[in-house]
């Protein structure tokens, strides 16, 4: 068995590297320059090119919108489906059909997904001249909150932070990245900004949590991250079942921190070299070097997994999506 699964291997590298050698690969990015989405996206397209076959240039290119969903929608309908096209969109925009996100044209199933590069945690922060210091502060006035689009979790956590849990986010969206975001609070026109990766905190802003320029007020997610102990967890604020439910449902997507997928339609081999080359990228020591230097987390998910994940997203209870639905509008 052994044997004749590495004769395959060895068949579909070579079948890859007569297809790759020479072309370009373009890996899109649904969000503005110098976010989180961004840089983990530039660092992958760095090294991919050295584990596909016949050692192909990948380009990192931007198309922001709508929290990536311009870019999901793209990848849907026109991107190109020979293994050439590939990209990046916020961990969430796969479950905007589910949750009736207006826009969304996909069924994310269709995906040939390739792997995330971490399993993330994200945050509620507050900027520290707020006078928002912790999560129950949420309760007592109107806290205004930056987004990026309908279906990004920026905007999605603050909703069903809203309507299941009770708290008084005001939303102001529209903002190109999550860059932008952190920009209007240092000028004052948000007070936070929830669906804010850990690990984009990490590398971006470190100093800030150590000197109090944000205040960490949740970590939304289903399980805590071990950096942050002291970190209340979303789903300690649940008090019914069904509550508990919902955000199970909404935050699930937090596996997929750092999503990467190919259109719908590419062949199952071309999507299993993609796959393997993502694979052996995340373990190559030149890449997690440089992930070390720019203290970038990397605790990668194969693509099979996330696939997984997609398919068992979309069989969740009629009911229970009906609420989430409710809870997102």
């Amino acid at each position: 068995m052994d044997d004749r699964l590495a004769l395959a291997a060895l068949a579909v590298s070579a079948w890859g590297q007569d297809f790759y050698k020479g072309r370009t690969v373009e890996l899109y990015i649904g969000y503005s320059v110098g976010g989180g989405y961004d840089i983990y996206a530039r660092l992958l397209a760095r090294h991919l090119g050295r584990h596909l076959p016949g050692r192909p240039l990948v380009v990192p290119k931007n198309m922001e919108g709508a929290g990536s969903l311009r870019l999901a929608n793209w990848l849907a309908k026109a991107a190109p489906r020979d293994g050439t096209v590939f990209g990046t969109i916020g961990r969430g925009i796969a479950f905007d059909p589910l949750l009736g996100t207006e826009g969304a044209q996909f069924n994310a199933s269709e995906f040939g997904w390739l792997g995330s590069a971490n399993d993330e945690v994200s945050v509620c922060a507050a900027w520290g001249k707020s006078g928002i210091s912790r999560f129950e502060d949420l309760y007592v006035r109107p806290v205004f909150v930056g987004g990026t689009g309908a279906g990004a979790d920026t905007d999605l956590f603050p909703k069903v932070m809203n309507s299941i849990l009770g708290t008084k986010l005001r939303l102001v969206t529209g903002y190109p990245g999550g860059n932008d975001i952190t920009l209007a609070m240092q000028r004052g026109e948000v007070e936070a900004r929830c669906g804010w990766s850990r690990s984009s905190v990490k590398t971006n802003h470190p100093q800030w949590v150590k000197d109090g320029t944000i205040k960490l007020l949740v970590q939304l997610s289903l399980d805590k991250h071990a950096d942050l102990p002291d970190v209340p967890l979303i789903m300690d604020f649940v008090k019914t079942p069904e509550q508990r439910a919902i955000l199970r449902l909404v935050f699930a997507r937090q596996v997929m921190g750092r999503p990467f997928l190919a259109p719908p339609g590419v062949t199952a081999e071309r999507l299993a070299v993609l796959r393997r080359a993502f694979m052996e990228t995340m373990k190559d020591p030149a890449f997690l070097a440089e992930a070390e230097k720019i203290k970038l987390e990397i605790t990668p998910v194969e693509g099979e997994a996330v696939q997984r994940l997609v398919a068992e997203i979309y069989a969740t209870p009629r009911e229970i999506v009906r609420q989430a639905a409710q809870a997102v509008r």
